[in-house]
């Protein structure tokens, strides 16, 4: 069981309530806006603990928009709004005393195109994230140490540990990638994000992704936003389709893809809307 983490920049403490052991995050009743208009409407969803959730539906469907509801990226949009519940660690992480730079911290983030911080050598990438906890004073020996740790994890190591002092923007873009989820992973996060990780790189690149996340389960809770329901099914232990603002279905994903309970489910999956 992993010890309950504090939102406020403080020490973990405590333990994670019983009743929330086997799941990494859960909405409840998640209203998400911008403006006016409503675009992710009432969702209620478990994440279970070291498993990969794949979100699947038509393009303008939510998905990319409840992502960023579960750590707080939303709200960074100007006229954006949040209704209803996030728990992570039995704490809801909308509520008032809630610190959104601490919940990054736990609640990593890589978005659709890779974006390494082009003035920054490639350690210094990764280590960036470490800036953000001014309460924990690394030497630069233990930040080498991380960064090794994070690249090794992404599965970039080796590819890059004679070259750490170089411009990131030298290498190519499915390095790029895994070097932002390297970053990402630098701060251990509990839970990863991905939006849509793999749609600007090419199917070697991608793959590589791919079998990266296969592995992360390991050790933390991945939920991945795709529109390639191949790599849904390929990548993930559970999936949800949206459509329309509105979660309509989730399911083991191999049951998701072989006999979904909603008909408009069966429709999407078997390619009579997209």
């Amino acid at each position: 069981m992993i010890d309950a983490v504090s939102l406020r920049g403080e020490s973990p403490n405590g333990t994670v309530p019983p009743g929330e052991a086997n799941n990494a995050m859960s909405s409840l009743a998640l209203d998400a806006y911008f403006g006016a208009t409503h675009a992710v409407r009432s969702v209620t969803l478990d994440f279970p603990t070291n498993e990969v959730t794949a979100v699947i539906g038509p393009s303008g469907c939510g998905k990319s928009t409840f992502l960023r509801c579960l750590n707080r990226m939303h709200e960074t949009v100007p006229r954006a709004r949040v209704e209803g519940t996030v728990m992570f660690h039995g704490q809801d992480i909308y509520g008032p005393d809630v610190d959104p730079i601490a919940l990054r911290r736990h609640v990593g983030m890589v978005f659709q195109r890779p974006t390494p911080f082009p003035t920054m050598s490639i350690r210094d990438n990764v280590a960036a994230g470490l800036r953000a906890q001014p309460s924990e004073r690394l030497s630069s020996r233990q930040v080498d140490e991380v960064v090794e740790r994070a690249l090794r994890q992404a599965a970039l190591w080796d590819e890059v540990k004679d070259r750490l002092k170089t411009s990131a923007t030298g290498i190519s873009g499915g390095q790029q990638q895994r070097l932002c989820i390297a970053r990402a992973l630098a701060t251990a996060p509990h839970v990863l994000l991905l939006d849509e990780p793999t749609a600007a790189l090419d199917p070697i690149s991608a793959q590589k992704v791919e079998e990266l996340v296969y592995e992360l389960r390991k050790v933390m809770t991945v939920i991945i936003v795709t529109h390639n329901m191949q790599q849904a099914a390929r990548v993930s232990d559970r999936t949800v389709f949206m459509l329309m603002g509105e979660m309509v279905e989730t399911a083991p994903t191999r049951r998701m893809f072989t006999t979904p309970s909603d008909p408009r489910t069966e429709a999407y999956i078997t390619g009579r809307f997209g």
